[in-house]
C-alpha cells in the first residue's frame, strides 16, 4: 500500500460512510448481533454506536492503521470491550468456532479475494452462527451494471481496492452461507450505480 491508501483513503471511507444516511442501514445490519463478534473492516469504527445490547466483545480485523486511529475516540467510548486482532479478512487469526455472529458494512467490495475472506468468516463462526452485513454490489439492471463495470477501474484506483459490481448475495453463498435475510434495493443519497444495496443475514 502507498502513502494515498494508507493515509488518504482511510479519511475518504471515513467521511463517505459516515454520513447520516448511512446510519439506518447500519441499524438494519447490526440488529440482531450477539455474543462474541467479529467485524471484518472495522474502519473507523462508524457501527460502534450501532452494536445491540447483546454483544458482549467485538472483534475488529482492519488492515489500516490510519482507519484504527481515526476511531480511537469510538472505541474508548463503547460500552463493548473492542480489540483490533487481525489485518487480513483472507487469513482470519482464529480458532475455528470462534464467534458466535460477525459484521461486515462495505467491505466485501474492497477485499482483494473476497470469497476466501468469505470462506474465513464462515470458519470461525459457531455452528448457527450469523454473518450480518449491508454492502454495496451489483445492481439488479443491466443500465446500471454497464455504467458500474466502466466505473470499475476508475473505482479501484479512487477508493483502495473497492469495486462497484460484486454480486455481493452470491459470494455470500458460493462460501456455504445459508441466506436467512435479504433485502436488495436502491439506497437514497446517490447515484444509482454506487447505491445499489445488499442487506441481509446469512447463517454459518
Amino acid at each position: 500500500m502507498g502513502f494515498y491508501d494508507d493515509h488518504v483513503v482511510p479519511r475518504i471511507v471515513n467521511l463517505a460512510c459516515g454520513t447520516k444516511d448511512m446510519r439506518p442501514h447500519r441499524d438494519r445490519a447490526c440488529a440482531g448481533l450477539h455474543g462474541e463478534v467479529v467485524e471484518i473492516g472495522f474502519g473507523s469504527g462508524l457501527n460502534v454506536p450501532h452494536y445491540p445490547d447483546a454483544v458482549t466483545r467485538v472483534t475488529a480485523v482492519e488492515p489500516a492503521d490510519l482507519g484504527w486511529r481515526l476511531a480511537e475516540r469510538r472505541v474508548a467510548g463503547s460500552r463493548v470491550p473492542i480489540e483490533r486482532s487481525g489485518l487480513d479478512g483472507q487469513s482470519l487469526p482464529f480458532a475455528d468456532d470462534s464467534f458466535d455472529t460477525a459484521l461486515s458494512t462495505w467491505t466485501m467490495c474492497t477485499i482483494p479475494d473476497v470469497a476466501q475472506a468469505l470462506r474465513e468468516v464462515r470458519r470461525v463462526l459457531r455452528p448457527g452462527g450469523t454473518l450480518h452485513f449491508v454492502e454495496h454490489g451489483l445492481a439488479p439492471d443491466e443500465k446500471v451494471q454497464r455504467w458500474q463495470h466502466r466505473l470499475d477501474p476508475i473505482e479501484k484506483r479512487l477508493a483502495g481496492g473497492c469495486t462497484f459490481s460484486r454480486p455481493i448475495a452470491t459470494l455470500v453463498a458460493d462460501a456455504g452461507f445459508t441466506m436467512t435475510e435479504l433485502d436488495e434495493f436502491y439506497a437514497s443519497g446517490g447515484p444509482r450505480f454506487a447505491t445499489a444495496f445488499y442487506l441481509g443475514v446469512a447463517a454459518a
